[in-house]
């Protein structure tokens, strides 16, 4: 093996677990790219757009915990990638954006295809460093590791001049230590398991925390000593089991009216594991800012989280998997007859929230029978990735998502991250089922992606839903603008052709009665699968 200033960053990334790269190549980081055939322990993803490669990424750092890595040239390539890096600091996902630079003698002389990266990530990325000396590139990569998983997760981004990719450099092994876990005092702690035990009306508002190894598991085991009802937070629906009668639904984009004003009513909320953004609290209206009505527990492993917008009674800067481990009730504390009451309100509202719809369409199909066909076929090992648009609407409301079934979506509303982020979940997980729903616009964005799952045998089900319009934009348009029509509409080719040519198989779905059979076929074959729902924006626009 050589010893670069290249092989230096490779080797500290390689001796903390990274195993894949997803990149576009670029003449500024030839160096890199040369030494990553010297780590055959680390695989390269060749993509075909830098904003597929960076949404792989992300997916891959969402399901292994480790940053995902994605390698990008200068200039015009960093700044097709920045979509996948918002996408990992509102979803909180650890990422490390590797971008070639010009050669460090042409720093801020506005060379071609200089950007000045701290003006252009500094407020979207935990940290943006451009080093100048070989020396330095191991230490970068060593630090980029450490801050892209401590406190909230999120993206890095290291910026390398060609030119300082290539020389003789130390070899080190850095590998990080985990941080110790923390915890509340032992005072605090029996605080809390009095607080829980007079509770008459609890709510656990779990997040993203949850998704470690072992969270859920330890989430569920909480709940269910305690008898804690449980809503997830936003796009967080596979934390907790949807057939448990505990689970009580999402404070996402549109829970009802009558599960907010039941929640409202609560005593306690423990909210563990999230960040109480705006959309979990609808709009920072429950719990109430700044100080809310019920007593709130705030969980979250960085300081600056908790406190930042509610005033909590409880604000734990700590671990919520160690956290739920350590208030285990000794024994299974007696049920009141309120709390049984309260728990199955909360149930009952949420099951006449999430009954499956009706909507009647003058042509095409409506796509929620569809995602219904899947939440009733689909088998245990399912992950849907869903990109964004309000085709996806149905899998957040609708879909009953299983003990190990997963759902990876953005938080951030990134159109273009479901195409990506199935290749990346099928590559990682070969061993689970990976569907990816995606709208007719988002597809476009990304869709060239799915030739990797032709390269590299990867059996995911694409599906995507045509409607002809980027719907949830035309839902508001017709809201503020009734009748009027602008810049919402979409002329589509032929995606079954495209598919075909991508050579992977693709079937068209245009009747109710053919749904059952192409979705069966599609779940049991061995390479990728192409369905085409023709649907109808009936089911979207109000009525």
């Amino acid at each position: 093996m050589n010893n670069t200033s290249a092989h230096a960053l490779l080797n500290v990334l390689h001796t903390n677990g990274i195993d894949r790269v997803f990149l576009v190549p670029g003449e500024s980081y030839l160096g890199v790219l040369d030494a990553l055939i010297d780590f055959p322990g680390i695989q390269s993803i060749v993509c075909r757009h830098e904003g597929g490669a960076g949404y792989m990424a992300v997916a891959d750092g969402r399901l292994t915990g480790r940053p995902g890595i994605a390698m990008v040239s200068r200039g015009p390539g960093a700044s097709n990638a920045t979509i996948a890096v918002h996408t990992a600091q509102q979803d909180a996902i650890p990422m490390i954006l590797l971008i070639g630079q010009i050669p460090k003698r042409d720093l801020r002389r506005e060379a071609f295809q200089e950007i000045d990266y701290q003006k252009m990530f500094g407020s979207i990325a935990k940290w943006v460093f451009e080093p100048t000396e070989p020396s330095q590139l191991a230490e970068a990569a060593f630090k980029a590791l450490r801050l892209a998983t401590t406190g909230t997760p999120g993206p890095v981004v290291l910026v390398i001049p060609e030119d300082i990719q290539q020389q003789a450099s130390t070899q080190p092994t850095w590998k990080l230590k985990p941080h110790a876990p923390s915890l509340p005092t032992h005072e605090t702690l029996q605080s809390l398991h009095a607080l829980i035990s007079t509770s008459q009306r609890p709510l656990l508002i779990a997040g993203g925390q949850f998704e470690k190894p072992g969270g859920r598991a330890a989430l569920k085991a909480f709940a269910q000593a305690w008898s804690i009802p449980v809503a997830v937070s936003f796009r967080r629906q596979d934390v907790f089991p949807q057939t448990q009668d505990l689970y009580v639904g999402e404070l996402g984009l549109a829970p009802s009216l009558a599960q907010l004003q039941a929640f409202r009513e609560s005593d306690l909320i423990l909210a563990l594991g999230t960040r109480l953004g705006d959309i979990p609290t609808q709009g920072y209206t429950f719990p109430h800012l700044p100080c809310p009505a019920q007593t709130l527990v705030h969980c979250y492993p960085d300081d600056h989280i908790v406190g930042l917008n509610h005033s909590a009674d409880y604000g734990l800067v700590c671990d919520p998997v160690e956290l739920v481990n350590a208030l285990a009730p000794a024994l299974t504390p007696e049920l009141s007859e309120e709390r049984r009451t309260w728990i199955a309100r909360l149930r009952a509202l949420h099951e006449a929230h999430a009954a499956w719809p009706e909507c009647p369409v003058a042509q095409g199909l409506d796509f929620s029978k569809v995602v219904r066909a899947l939440s009733d076929l689909g088998p245990d090992n399912l992950t849907v990735c869903v990109d964004a648009g309000t085709f996806a609407a149905p899998v957040y409301r609708y879909f009953r998502f299983r003990e190990n079934q997963r759902l990876l979506s953005p938080l951030s509303g990134a159109m273009g991250y479901g195409t990506p982020a199935a290749v990346a979940h099928a590559l990682r997980h070969p061993e689970r089922k990976t569907v990816c729903m995606v709208g007719d616009g988002g597809f476009l964005m990304t869709g060239n992606e799915m030739i990797a799952a032709v390269q590299h045998s990867l059996p995911i089900v694409f599906i995507v839903s045509n409607n002809n319009c980027y719907a949830s934009i035309r839902i508001n348009q017709e809201r503020e603008y009734p009748g009027r029509v602008s810049g919402t509409s979409l002329f589509n080719p032929d995606f079954r052709a495209m598919a075909a040519a991508f050579g992977i198989q693709a079937h068209t779905l245009e009747k109710q009665e053919d749904i059952e059979k192409v979705l069966k076929q599609a779940l049991e074959a061995k390479s990728p699968v192409f369905i085409e729902v023709k649907t109808d924006l009936a089911c979207v626009l109000p009525q």
